[in-house]
């Protein structure tokens, strides 16, 4: 294969994979949910509902604006609320409401689908390689 393709193919992969979520989400009711949800939800699944901001980020990678923003769009929608620190008034903890802990079970079904999807046909070792060699060409756009 000409490696010209490979980002071409990167970025046609993360298409297709948008979609798919999309699509499942659509097929659970959760419509109102977009696949750019996934990492704040996942971490405070992971974190027993209650992150800080920057918790959150340092977790995911993304900066504090995007982070807001996409907190933002998930308290607009009920899904998570802020809280104030008692102890340090300049740290805002991001928690699951309700409504956000009831999708748990479709957010988790949704998440094994795509992994599952997304391995089908793959041995251990070529997960093991694929994930070496994406973290080494993310590494290479590393801003120094």
């Amino acid at each position: 294969m000409n490696d010209k393709y490979i980002v071409y193919f990167i970025s046609k992969t993360k298409k297709k994979m948008t979609e798919f979520i999309q699509k499942e989400l659509k097929e659970k009711e959760l419509d109102d949910l977009v696949p750019s949800y996934g990492n704040i939800l996942t971490v405070l699944y992971d974190n027993d509902g209650k992150l800080s901001m920057k918790e959150i980020g340092k977790i995911i990678g993304k900066d504090k604006s995007t982070i807001t923003a996409l907190v933002n769009k998930l308290l607009k929608l009920g899904y998570v609320e802020r809280e104030r620190s008692q102890g340090d008034r300049r740290v805002t903890y991001i928690i699951l409401t309700e409504k956000g802990k009831e999708i748990e079970g479709k957010f988790n079904d949704i998440s094994k689908k795509v992994y599952l999807t997304a391995y089908k046909n793959f041995s251990k070792e070529e997960k093991g390689i694929l994930l070496k060699l994406l973290k080494k060409m993310n590494n290479n756009f590393d801003l120094e």
